[in-house]
């Protein structure tokens, strides 16, 4: 897939997992859906160039929600976003101490911690690092 393609998905519209027994739905739908492989992407690390096995992807979301849940101590979740819940190929979790804008509109939302996708992801970070002109443009304000 080329990162264009990627970006168009990464940037297409997501539902909010708002409720923690939503996110164990989830969670159960990506686990019965064996006939697809997920990519898990740790963003901010190398994009994976394969996906994970059905144990590593299982031992993923054990380890995630316990996380999710221990850091994001709320009556809701409200971190995890999906493209669909019956049928999801893209998920963005988001670092609920880095959530910034991230549950409203922004034009720079931040990245998501992890991404899980059914396509091989890209480098995010440096696939929506600002343009070199807007690099000098920031550059001549703080100069």
């Amino acid at each position: 897939m080329e990162s264009a393609e990627f970006l168009d998905l990464f940037r297409d519209r997501f539902r909010g997992v708002l409720r923690w027994h939503e996110l164990d739905s989830l969670w159960s739908t990506l686990r019965t859906q064996s006939r697809k492989s997920w990519f898990i992407y740790a963003v901010g690390s190398a994009p994976p160039i394969h996906s994970a096995s059905t144990a590593e992807l299982d031992r993923f979301l054990t380890k995630i929600d316990s996380l999710l849940r221990k850091e994001h101590d709320e009556d809701y979740c409200g971190v995890v976003y999906a493209d669909s819940f019956d049928d999801p190929e893209f998920i963005k979790i988001f670092d609920p101490n880095n959530l910034g804008v991230s549950c409203g509109f922004s034009d720079n939302p931040p990245l998501p911690g992890w991404v899980l996708s059914t396509t091989a992801p890209i480098d995010l970070p440096m696939a929506t690092a600002p343009t070199a002109s807007r690099r000098r443009w920031w550059n001549k304000i703080f100069s």
